[in-house]
């Protein structure tokens, strides 16, 4: 008789303890497995988007809580007022985004807004953009040419300058150290510019206009070849 107790004993304790482990097993599947949640609507200062391991892939923000951007691990020691997206690489480096700004003060009006994307441990390579002001826009395509050099050495000098209590020592030393930053020419521009003509700017490495198309704002055409001073050396049509 008391054997068979034992064994009954036995045989609740072995059940009880694998069914706590189902329903722990159970329990945590829900978890990772839990649908999605549905907002008719939110509303938010900042959603960070992360990879499983914590590494910041994403940022959508309000001006005031904008991320100031980062590369190897440095942040940049700025504000950054203006609303929008921001990408991040595998490595969590800031490699562009959408950001947008627009006011109009005493009938004064100021906008700007693109959408931009960084070489690799650069600084952008490629975007569109439009900017504003008092009248005068532009708007356009642009491709830039970017150093091999990381820009996390130059963060680094920056955030240090940043710190000098002396305005004008301040100044001096930031200047001089984006005297220092290896040049990021423009070598291709197809858009609008503020006289409102249609143009297409094909520059050398130096970031000279080598060859433009344009249509001026009163329908004019003309193709112009350029020499490393800007100087026009050949135009069609001829003459004008």
């Amino acid at each position: 008789m008391r054997s068979t107790l034992r064994r009954q004993l036995w045989f609740f304790r072995a059940y009880a303890i694998a069914a706590s482990l189902l329903l722990v097993v159970l329990t945590a599947a829900a978890a990772r497995q839990s649908p999605p949640q549905a907002f008719g609507e939110i509303a938010v200062e900042r959603i960070n988007v992360v990879d499983r391991d914590g590494t910041l892939r994403m940022v959508i923000s309000n001006q005031d809580r904008m991320h100031p951007g980062v590369m190897d691990g440095v942040v940049i020691d700025r504000a950054r007022p203006v609303a929008g997206m921001l990408f991040f690489n595998d490595e969590g480096d800031e490699v562009g985004g959408l950001t947008y700004t627009g006011t109009v003060r005493d009938g004064r009006r100021q906008a700007n807004a693109g959408i931009m994307f960084d070489q690799l441990k650069q600084d952008q390579t490629i975007g569109f953009s439009y900017s504003e002001s008092n009248g005068r826009r532009s708007a356009g395509f642009q491709v830039w040419d970017r150093s091999d050099q990381p820009l996390s050495g130059l963060i680094e000098k920056l955030n240090a300058a940043n710190r000098i209590q002396d305005a004008a020592e301040r100044a001096k030393a930031i200047a001089a150290i984006r005297a220092e930053a290896p040049p990021g020419p423009r070598r291709v521009f197809v858009g609008k510019n503020t006289d409102r003509t249609a143009l297409v700017s094909l520059s050398d490495a130096e970031g000279r206009p080598r060859l433009t198309i344009a249509v001026d704002a009163a329908g004019n055409p003309r193709i112009e070849f350029l020499d490393e001073a800007g100087a026009v050396i050949a135009r069609l049509p001829a003459g004008k």
